[in-house]
C-alpha cells in the first residue's frame, strides 16, 4: 500500500521530507526506496565520485516517489513504465542543477545501452530490473547506442547505473539520510 500522494519537492527540505515520508516504500526489490538510495550514494562516495554524482546517486529514483502526483490517480501505466528518470531529472534540476539531474535522466538509457552492448549484463540485473527493461523501451538501436556514447553525460550515466544495479543488498547499513544534509544543501546553495 502506498502513501497518499505528495507534492513534488521544490527545495532541499522538501526533498528530504519526501524520502523520510515515503522512503519506506518498496518498488519491486527486496529493499526500500530509502535503503536503495543510501546504498547507491554510499557506493558513489566509495568510488570517489564528486558531490554532484553522489547527489544523483542518492536521488536517482525520486521520480518513483512522486509519479502518482504527476500522472494523476488514473495513471494506468505499470509501475515499471513510469518515466521516473525524466520525472526525477525535472524535479532535481531546479533544486540541485543540471550536473545532478543529467545522470538521473540518463540512468535508464544506460541500462538499455548496457543490455544492447553487453548482452551478458542482462543476466546480472535483478528480476524487477529485467521486467522493467521491456517497458522502458528494451534494447537500443545501433544509432541510439552511437548517440548515447557521444553524449557528454555518458560516463556518469554508466557509473550511476553500476551503483544502481549493485545497491540492492538487504540489511546493509550505510548510514542515514542526515549524512548527506550538509553536502546537498551546499550543492543547492552553489546552484
Amino acid at each position: 500500500m502506498t502513501s497518499s500522494p505528495v507534492i513534488p519537492p521544490t527545495n532541499v527540505e522538501e526533498l528530504f521530507s519526501l524520502y523520510e515520508g515515503r522512503g519506506h516504500e518498496r518498488y519491486g526489490e527486496a529493499i526500500t526506496q530509502l535503503q536503495h538510495a543510501l546504498q547507491c550514494a554510499a557506493l558513489a562516495r566509495a568510488a570517489g565520485a564528486d558531490d554532484n554524482l553522489v547527489a544523483a546517486a542518492l536521488f536517482h529514483d525520486v521520480g518513483h516517489l512522486v509519479i502518482d502526483v504527476l500522472t494523476g490517480p488514473d495513471n494506468s501505466s505499470e509501475p515499471w513504465d513510469d518515466d521516473h528518470e525524466a520525472v526525477g531529472a525535472r524535479i532535481l534540476a531546479p533544486i540541485l542543477g543540471p550536473l545532478v539531474a543529467q545522470p538521473v535522466a540518463l540512468h535508464v538509457t544506460a541500462k538499455r545501452w548496457r543490455c544492447t552492448r553487453e548482452p551478458e549484463y542482462y543476466d546480472t540485473l535483478s528480476p524487477a530490473s529485467q521486467v522493467s527493461l521491456k517497458a522502458q523501451g528494451g534494447l537500443l538501436s545501433e544509432l541510439e547506442c552511437d548517440r548515447f556514447e557521444a553524449h557528454p553525460g555518458f560516463i556518469d550515466a554508466l557509473a550511476l547505473r553500476r551503483w544502481d544495479d549493485t545497491a540492492k543488498a538487504p540489511d546493509l547499513e550505510v548510514g542515514s539520510l542526515d549524512d548527506y544534509w550538509e553536502m546537498i544543501n551546499s550543492l543547492a546553495a552553489g546552484w
